[in-house]
């Protein structure tokens, strides 16, 4: 199965969500402070600009969250598992990978490979946990990326 096309997993929508709202209370957090900052040394900002300090983060934080969920994923095929994230990428091919398992790690659980040198790699999809994090799928996403390291691991896909 030279030509079979990779299978994918990407964070959900939700999961890209949950990212960039966390970024985004950051975000509000140090606007605000800074606000309040600028209200001690000066004249305080009209009522509006307080909003907007809150507000305005909270959007781009969630359309950097949605965005940044699309580049991150894995991506699984005849060479290996491809890891690619907004920062980094990387290659694991099946011929390293020794075992495959998901594992809970704070309060997710995830997907980590462990490799013949030893090292272990967090997979950045799929992933669950609760509220934004959560992925109903999360079992049968597993399940598929077991199947497919099994049958490169013992003997390659079945025809």
């Amino acid at each position: 199965m030279e030509g079979a096309s990779p299978a994918t997993f990407r964070p959900t929508w939700q999961q890209g969500l949950g990212h960039g709202l966390y970024l985004g209370v950051l975000g509000a957090v140090a606007s605000v402070t800074t606000g309040v900052m600028t209200a001690l040394l000066w004249s305080g900002p009209p009522g509006w600009t307080w909003a907007a300090l809150i507000v305005a983060p909270l959007l781009v934080g969630a359309v950097a969250g949605l965005l940044a969920g699309r580049r991150t994923g894995v991506e699984v095929g005849d060479r290996g598992i491809r890891t690619s994230s907004v920062f980094e990428e990387g290659l694991a091919p099946w011929s390293r990978v020794v075992d495959l398992r998901a594992e809970r790690r704070g309060r997710r659980t995830v997907v980590s490979v462990y490799l013949d040198s030893g090292a272990s790699v967090q997979l950045h999809a799929p992933y669950s946990g609760g509220l934004f994090a959560a992925d109903p799928q999360f079992e049968l996403k597993v399940c598929a990326l077991s199947h497919l390291w099994r049958s490169h691991r013992f003997g390659g896909l079945p025809g």
